[in-house]
């Protein structure tokens, strides 16, 4: 059984979580960059233990979408093209965090995986959290900037 704890949820954290570029400088949003690939990482690894019926396959292939989704939306809106696609892409990121959030959720509520840990529970609730509040502040800037 694989329990998910702060040290091993980061895995390479540094003091300020924030990733080098290579040049001195630090990419913004680095650190939840990190912190849902590792989510996903342990989501894959949980998802492949989960039972071979119907059911089991069904939750693993969702849960896998949506776990996995939340990251590769957030790096789309981390290159986004403009403010409102920023905001569309890390509001999509958010949701898909969320469904991920369900999938997890379910594994636990119908024990298809014992053990699964509520520290994973807790980080997906808390990237959830920060996805939309940087969707939000971001319409508020644009909404400032239109005005």
């Amino acid at each position: 059984m694989e329990q998910v704890t702060d040290q091993t949820r980061m895995g390479s954290e540094t003091g300020d979580r924030r990733q080098a570029t290579g040049d001195g400088q630090f990419r913004k949003g680095a650190d939840i960059a990190q912190r849902l690939l590792d989510f996903a990482v342990v989501s894959l690894k949980l998802a492949a233990r989960l039972p071979r019926d119907l059911a089991g396959r069904h939750v693993a292939s969702q849960w896998i979408r949506s776990a996995t989704g939340a990251g590769a939306n957030y790096e789309e809106a981390r290159a986004a093209e403009s403010r409102a696609d920023f905001i569309h892409k890390v509001g999509v990121a958010a949701k898909e965090m969320r469904e991920a959030c369900y999938w997890l959720a379910l594994v636990g509520a119908t024990r298809m995986l014992e053990g699964v840990s509520s520290a994973l529970m807790t980080e997906g609730r808390e990237l959830t959290a920060i996805l939309a509040a940087s969707a939000r502040t971001a319409r508020s800037h644009a909404r400032q900037d239109a005005a």
